[in-house]
């Protein structure tokens, strides 16, 4: 069944739920797509969310709302907030940026374009000296601190595959139960889902929609 947050015969915003696939992957679990097909005549997708992401993704119901959200995607006008919880403890106080440039590694992952140890801390964030690679920029904000882990909000200023996630992990604060970067089987980050939710997208022309945090991303700070 489709969390429907919004609908008007040219848009429509739902609320993914984590462990949920857009479009069909490997283990031949059941994805939105087809779901999607068997409710609207054509939906079109814009964008999409990793499978262990929950929160707001936009469907295009016809063409042109297509056309008018991937321009407003390319162009970086639509801006999209997170939530995650993170292994380990950031710095508070302040809202830092995380400027590290992406490329594409081994089996379908991302990895920084340099070694993990020439990223270096700044007052501002992090950043490294290196060749190649996308330019991908993240901010993040401590929002609460749990006794090991770390409640931020996060926003993706560049659009790249993983990004939040590969840049959170490259830093040494992986996202808690994060399977592909990092270790979700010890102690420190296991968790029963992946804890990234996007919360709230705001589409130019279209408006801001959110979706409240579920439980299973507040339960992952300690």
């Amino acid at each position: 069944m489709l969390d429907v947050l919004f609908e008007d015969g040219s848009l429509l915003v739902i609320n993914k739920p984590s462990g949920v696939s857009v479009l069909d992957d490997r283990t031949g679990a059941p994805c939105l797509l087809p779901e999607l097909k068997a409710t609207y005549s054509r939906p079109r997708l814009v964008h999409r969310l990793d499978k262990g992401t929950s929160g707001i993704l936009l469907v295009a119901l016809d063409r042109h709302t297509q056309r008018n959200l991937s321009r407003a995607f390319n162009a970086r006008a639509v801006r999209k907030h997170y939530v995650a919880a993170v292994c380990g403890h950031l710095p508070s106080g302040r809202t830092l940026t995380i400027d590290l440039p992406l490329r594409q590694g081994r089996k379908s992952r991302y990895r920084v374009a340099g070694l993990r140890e020439e990223i270096r801390p700044t007052r501002q964030g992090w950043t490294i000296d290196a060749e190649g690679g996308h330019a991908s920029t993240t901010s993040v904000r401590v929002i609460a601190r749990g006794q090991k882990r770390t409640l931020v909000a996060v926003q993706p200023i560049t659009g790249r595959s993983h990004q939040i996630r590969v840049h959170l992990s490259w830093i040494g604060h992986a996202v808690v139960g994060d399977h592909l970067y990092g270790a979700p089987a010890s102690n420190e980050q296991a968790h029963t889902r992946l804890a990234l939710h996007c919360r709230r997208v705001f589409a130019p022309g279209y408006g801001t929609f959110s979706a409240a945090v579920p439980e299973g991303v507040f339960s992952a700070l300690r």
